[in-house]
């Protein structure tokens, strides 16, 4: 019979700069996702809001005063952490995926020294953990960077951004070691192909490279400080853990039309390429040829091989929240490394934002990795996103929630009993946050409801859900009943 092990790691997953709030405190300097504004429905520009362009930018820097901008506040979790790390630890926590912020250490990114508020804010979080036994599970970048890199380098496009970073998490691993014992590098270091400056910092059109190769050319900037700051993590650490993460999109072939497999072939190899880089050490060809293919000129960092060979992670990880359809045919093609699909796939229920709900895909994905890596896993995003209701007597009735939840713990319990190594699990938003790819708060993945709205109106008083319940007894017996 099936169990998830006994060490699994049952959390959930938060980012600093959703969740934490206090953009102007403590000595913080503001992150180019300070700089996302919330675009409400019917407004002129119906774009996502996180595909910032330097045009919008510079209108959102004229106009601070006057927009919301909705990742300044957060959750508020730089004010509630104890009170939300006690929700954790009522919920019975192993581990809390959190994220800290390069600016509130780092305000521009340039400081050689840190700022010693933010310092003693994150050893006040981690002491809080220890307090009921909880593991953090910290991610080095979970996408915010300092905005004044992104106005003066753009981003990641240069390759001074390898130096900065470097500094920063060097400094992470020297100060924290001792805290923590699980890292992450980059949160969805692939989401830069998708949303170059959510991902990236990157104003693609004031490069003097195509867009593509300006993209990539950041994407090679990012892997390399990853493997250099992995290669410093093992050099300087005993016993602690880094991983990578990527987000993990399921392909399917549209029909059993061998051009719709090969399509889906292509894609699912380019889902999974930055993995098989902080994995395995060294580009695949796959990738090598489609750069060939599209003439995208990268310019290699120097020494670059080696420094990927050194780098190589001790986990891969993922989110997980929906699978994707593709189709050979010209009228249904998407461009390869598209995450946002239009083609649907009719076996899937679909969430009020449009994605799939597909259990099994998460146990396919699981299979596929064991597979091709051979490396624990550990899945530390996946949920459902909702328009939650609180009741008069401060109750949220969440069943849609747990049904969503029991059917991919299952899927990962059956993965788990074909052969995959677990590490545990972190659902997304474990206490209500500001989304990322719609900059609101309406749409809630708790298990904690949190009294604010889009505009930042409300209490921020906390609310445990009926999910709450449901997932400490879930905990509580390791998934025995699920």
């Amino acid at each position: 019979m099936t169990e998830f092990p006994k060490n699994f790691l049952w959390g959930g997953a938060t980012s600093s700069s959703q969740y934490e709030g206090a953009y102007n405190e403590g000595g913080r300097g503001l992150s180019h996702m300070d700089y996302i504004r919330r675009v409400e429905k019917g407004d002129k520009d119906k774009r996502f809001p996180i595909n910032v362009t330097k045009e919008m930018f510079d209108d959102h820097k004229k106009h601070e005063n006057e927009y919301n901008f909705p990742f300044r506040r957060g959750a508020d979790f730089y004010h509630h952490y104890k009170e939300d790390i006690a929700l954790l630890a009522g919920m019975g926590f192993k581990t809390f995926r959190m994220s800290i912020a390069w600016s509130r250490l780092f305000p521009t990114g340039l400081e050689e020294v840190p700022c010693e508020d933010g310092v003693q804010f994150y050893h006040n979080v981690f002491k809080e953990c220890r307090k009921y036994n909880i593991e953090p599970l910290v991610t080095m970048i979970h996408y915010d960077i300092p905005v004044y890199l992104t106005e003066t380098l753009n981003g990641w496009e240069s390759p001074k951004m390898i130096d900065y970073f470097v500094h920063y998490t060097k400094f992470l691993i020297d100060e924290y070691k001792d805290e923590v014992k699980y890292w992450i590098t980059f949160n969805e270091i692939n989401m830069i192909m998708n949303s170059s400056y959510l991902g990236g910092g990157l104003f693609v059109e004031c490069s003097d490279k195509p867009a593509e190769t300006c993209i990539h050319q950041a994407l090679h900037h990012q892997l390399i400080a990853s493997a250099l700051t992995v290669k410093y993590f093992h050099e300087n650490t005993k016993g602690n853990l880094v991983g990578n993460m990527i987000a993990r999109l399921q392909n399917y072939p549209y029909t059993c039309n061998s051009e719709d497999v090969l399509a889906t072939q292509q894609q699912n190899q380019f889902n999974y390429f930055p993995t098989d880089i902080q994995v395995k050490g060294w580009y695949p060809t796959s990738i090598l040829n489609y750069y060939r293919k599209k003439e995208i000129d990268i310019i290699w960092y120097p020494n670059y091989e080696e420094i990927l060979r050194e780098g190589t992670v001790d986990f891969a990880a993922i989110s997980y929240y929906h699978t994707a359809v593709i189709s050979a045919e010209d009228d249904k093609k998407e461009p390869i490394g598209a995450f946002i699909r239009n083609l649907e796939n009719p076996y899937n229920k679909i969430t009020d934002w449009g994605w799939g709900i597909d259990p099994t895909g998460l146990r396919i994905t699981l299979n596929d990795m064991t597979d091709r890596y051979g490396l624990p896993i550990f899945i530390v995003e996946n949920g459902l996103a909702a328009r939650d209701q609180l009741t008069d007597d401060f109750k949220v009735h969440d069943d849609y929630r747990i049904v969503y939840i029991k059917a991919h713990l299952k899927a990962i319990k059956e993965a788990i009993g074909d052969g995959s190594d677990v590490m545990g699990y972190t659902s997304w938003g474990c206490i209500d946050l500001v989304s990322c790819g719609d900059a609101q708060m309406t749409k809630r993945y708790g298990y904690v409801y949190v009294d604010a709205d889009d505009e930042g109106n409300g209490s921020y008083n906390r609310y445990p859900k009926d999910s709450f319940y449901w997932y400490k007894d879930v905990i509580a017996t390791n998934g025995a009943d699920i």
